[in-house]
């Protein structure tokens, strides 16, 4: 299975929102807390905000 497959399945297929979410959060994240931007971390979250946020064209 290639890194890219793999990265949809731990994301809820949402690879893309799941980059939005970290790169929205990372600059005011606290360094000993990283492991809550981790995919499986935040893929519940992404499928359920994945109607509420569209992708930029």
């Amino acid at each position: 299975m290639k890194l890219k497959d793999k990265a949809i399945i731990v994301t809820g297929g949402y690879p893309q929102l799941y980059l939005r979410h970290v790169l929205e959060r990372i600059a005011d994240h606290q360094s000993n807390r990283i492991d809550e931007l981790q995919p499986w971390t935040v893929a519940a979250q992404l499928a359920d905000n994945a109607q509420e946020l569209p992708l930029a064209a």
